[in-house]
């Protein structure tokens, strides 16, 4: 089996992921809620908040992913990154206006900025191609366990805390300390990555136009992605608005997350057998009766599907999307390619938020997931595009 040839490196990453994710979801799968019923937020503020963090989150792995090229220190950026976001978990419990969560979720992502581009890269970096994918699906299937165990543990104490949401925000500190100290003694930079490489800037037009023509395809089919695939807050808002009882809001998470963490793995190793583009298809297609069934189906368990089948979605194509980055990179590029790539996606998430907030503020939430399902179908489009130009290469 393709994963027990994984490098123990990747298996480490995967955890510090999945423990930063139990922290970080501890919060998040109550956070909209908080903000709408604690701190008398709007959805559409909702959305601005969440779209700024990612943004800002995504913009930064523009410049670690250049940095980590240029230093060849990959893992330092890493613990920078986990590091930052770890010590913002506090400010959580602390909050009293909507604005001390945007402080809060800002410098929280960056964190995540700091991070994403490097870990990526030394991922790529340990692993032989003919696992990559079987080695970003391991990693993104434990970073999505950490994302169903964190809203699980938060049902857990609500249960105990009599629903309070701050006492829960306090216990998160935890798991991202424990997520600081695995990466600091448990994973190993190769020597390879060690000292100064040729990356000279985070965007010089020579290496944009060195990188090539597949990975901008692969860029493309991530920011239609993106435009269908707006911040998960406004599952929890749907939740809540089908009538989930507050204790129990972070089981749409788990939900989703669930369905995420067992097919991640799986599907990685599939597309290095088969190939990305057709499962990707897949995803896209799962993607739109996702919105479908959250748009039209407005019960407790219509939303429970729709989450569920997002988390499918979301299990065929994220660890092929980087894959597809790596694929397409040239090596000495990879971490500029993986900032480039989230820039751009962060970037449309940004809109992708702020739109779908001010669309629910507007017209509901059936608007809103028919028009992320609208984007879905772009995307599809766009997937059919990368399998055209395929088949044409072959």
């Amino acid at each position: 089996m393709s994963l027990k040839r994984v490098p123990r490196t990747v298996w480490a990453l995967g955890f510090v992921s999945m423990f930063m994710d139990i922290s970080s979801e501890m919060i998040h799968s109550l956070l909209p809620v908080f903000l709408v019923v604690g701190l008398g937020a709007s959805p559409a503020l909702v959305g601005l908040i969440e779209g700024i963090a990612e943004a800002t989150a995504s913009i930064t792995k523009v410049f670690s992913g250049w940095l980590s090229d240029r230093l060849g220190r990959r893992k330092m950026l890493a613990v920078l990154g986990y590091g930052l976001g770890a010590i913002t978990k506090p400010i959580f419990p602390l909050a009293v206006t909507p604005f001390e969560v945007l402080g809060a979720r800002f410098a929280d992502r960056i964190g995540k900025g700091i991070r994403g581009a490097p870990r990526d890269a030394l991922v790529a970096d340990v692993t032989p191609k003919e696992l990559r994918g079987a080695a970003f699906g391991l990693r993104q299937s434990l970073d999505t366990v950490g994302a169903f165990v964190g809203p699980l543990i938060a049902v857990g104490l609500m249960a105990l805390l009599n629903d309070d949401m701050r006492a829960v925000f306090g216990y998160a500190v935890i798991p991202a300390a424990i997520a600081v100290l695995l990466l600091v003694l448990g994973v190993e930079e190769p020597p390879a990555s060690q000292g100064p490489h040729a990356a000279k800037a985070p965007i010089r037009w020579a290496e944009v136009k060195a990188i090539g023509a597949p990975f901008w395809l692969a860029v493309a089919v991530g920011v239609l992605f993106t435009m269908a695939r707006f911040s998960e807050a406004f599952l929890v808002l749907r939740g809540a608005d089908a009538g989930i009882p507050l204790t129990l809001i972070p089981f749409v998470l788990i939900a989703m997350n669930v369905v995420y963490a067992l097919v991640s793995a799986p599907a990685g190793s599939l597309s290095d057998r088969l190939g990305r583009k057709g499962l990707l298809v897949l995803g896209t297609a799962v993607l739109i009766a996702a919105d479908l069934v959250l748009a039209w189906v407005g019960s407790i368990a219509g939303v429970v599907a729709g989450v569920a089948l997002w988390g499918l979605h979301m299990g065929l194509t994220q660890g092929l999307l980087a894959a597809l980055v790596a694929d397409t990179a040239p090596a000495r590029l990879r971490g500029t390619a993986f900032g480039l790539f989230n820039l751009a996606t962060g970037v449309t998430l940004l809109a992708a938020s702020v739109l779908a907030g001010a669309i629910w503020s507007a017209r509901g939430a059936p608007a809103t997931f028919l028009t992320g399902g609208g984007f879905a179908l772009l995307a599809l489009v766009g997937v059919l595009v990368l399998l055209k130009e395929e088949r044409a290469a072959a």
